[in-house]
């Protein structure tokens, strides 16, 4: 029998609208015949008070209590997950991003956006990388994968399982990254994004590898770049950094706090251009970094981690995010352009565009709003479960 989660009478309203999310305070009573077979990852199916089925999915230990794979009663096997694979894989050949000679990488599966809650796969070339943020979803790893090879045959030669540092801490899973299946004599390949090349390595890198979650903005980046001189803050593998020079740049200059980051920024920016662009690289905290710029840079790109993973610590990331920006704002030269973004959950669009208002006031200087930014089409945002529209962005012009 498949454990059952009975909902507190009026609890199913956000289900009703298809919210793929359960909060453990809208559980009433849990049914099941032992305690292993509601372990963290379990199937569950979920009812009203009233027994009227409503949803199914995985159970988990924390505030988020069931994360919603299906409101249908139907059986979860291997045809269900070749099924759900095989329509996000049809999604991103709607997008022209399965068979594109000039970008060889991009994301699969976005978690609720496409009704996987809890479940990341990008492709790199003929690597699929697993990230699994839920104990349901990493016990079903072995069916993911399968269905990967289903979906694409043989243009998936590896698929590699990072999950270790994205599954819940207390889940005590002993997770350890490695293949799923197949293998590769190196833990990267050169990619290739809108024409432009970059090094992966998804074994050691951060995420899956590499933030394809900004391949449009790069591109708007290389839009406003010629005769410009740049500075991309927080660059990792310098990702803007590549799209400023081929736009035009006069000169690049790549900030990160760690070492193998701006090493990685200059492994790319080489593989593209060789020695042709002066690129420099410093290896410092971004913050500190932006404290005394001078007016030397005339777009500014601001791309840090999340300041805010949850609610709780909101306040203080408002803070960061205004200091930041207030210092970008202050010191970027006179009809400077500057690209500040937030990837945090937890942060509104309208509050992120509320604090870097802010920042502009605090700086005293006269701001336009030329575009306001978001995630690529290949991260979608599921329309019942707008909390997945975690990437917001503005294009400044600063007088």
């Amino acid at each position: 029998m498949i454990p059952q989660i009975v909902l507190r009478r009026g609890k199913e309203e956000s289900l009703l609208r298809r919210h793929p999310w359960i909060f453990s305070g809208a559980i009433d009573h849990i049914k099941a015949e032992s305690e292993t077979e509601i372990r963290e990852g379990a199937l569950v199916e979920v009812y009203t008070r009233s027994g009227d089925f409503i949803a199914q999915g995985h159970y988990q230990i924390g505030s988020i209590a069931v994360r919603v794979l299906s409101f249908e009663q139907e059986e979860i096997d291997q045809a269900w997950w070749n099924h759900r694979i095989a329509v996000a894989y049809d999604v991103r050949r709607t997008l022209g991003l399965t068979d594109c000679e000039d970008t060889t990488c991009y994301r699969l599966i976005h978690g609720e956006g496409d009704s996987l809650p809890g479940l990341v796969v990008d492709i790199y070339g003929s690597t699929a990388v697993v990230q699994c943020h839920s104990v349901g979803m990493y016990r079903s790893r072995q069916a993911i994968a399968e269905a990967i090879r289903t979906t694409y045959g043989e243009r998936i030669t590896a698929i590699y399982d990072k999950s270790s540092q994205t599954l819940p801490y207390k889940a005590d899973l002993g997770a350890v990254d490695g293949y799923l299946w197949g293998s590769s004599e190196k833990p990267s390949q050169v990619v290739l994004e809108h024409g432009l090349q970059f090094a992966v390595n998804w074994e050691e890198g951060q995420k899956t590898g590499f933030f394809l979650d900004q391949r449009e903005n790069r591109e708007l980046v290389k839009r406003y770049s010629k005769g410009r001189t740049v500075l991309n803050t927080f660059c990792y593998t310098g990702g803007f950094s590549v799209y400023a020079a081929e736009g035009g740049a006069v000169e690049v200059c790549s900030v990160d706090s760690s070492e193998r980051a701006v090493h990685l920024a200059a492994e790319n920016m080489k593989l593209n251009f060789g020695d042709r662009i002066p690129h420099s690289e410093v290896a410092a905290d971004a913050v500190e970094y932006l404290r005394n710029i001078g007016s030397k840079y005339d777009l500014i790109i601001l791309d840090p981690p999340a300041f805010a993973k949850h609610h709780k610590v909101l306040g203080n990331a408002m803070q960061g995010y205004k200091r930041l920006n207030a210092r970008a704002i202050s010191q970027i030269k006179p009809g400077g352009i500057l690209f500040t973004f937030s990837c945090s959950q937890a942060v509104s669009k309208e509050l992120f565009r509320t604090t870097v208002f802010s920042a502009a006031a605090i700086a005293g200087r006269k701001v336009r709003i030329l575009h306001q930014l978001t995630q690529p089409a290949d991260h979608p945002i599921n329309i019942y479960h707008p909390e997945g529209e975690y990437l917001k962005g503005l294009v400044l012009y600063v007088e």
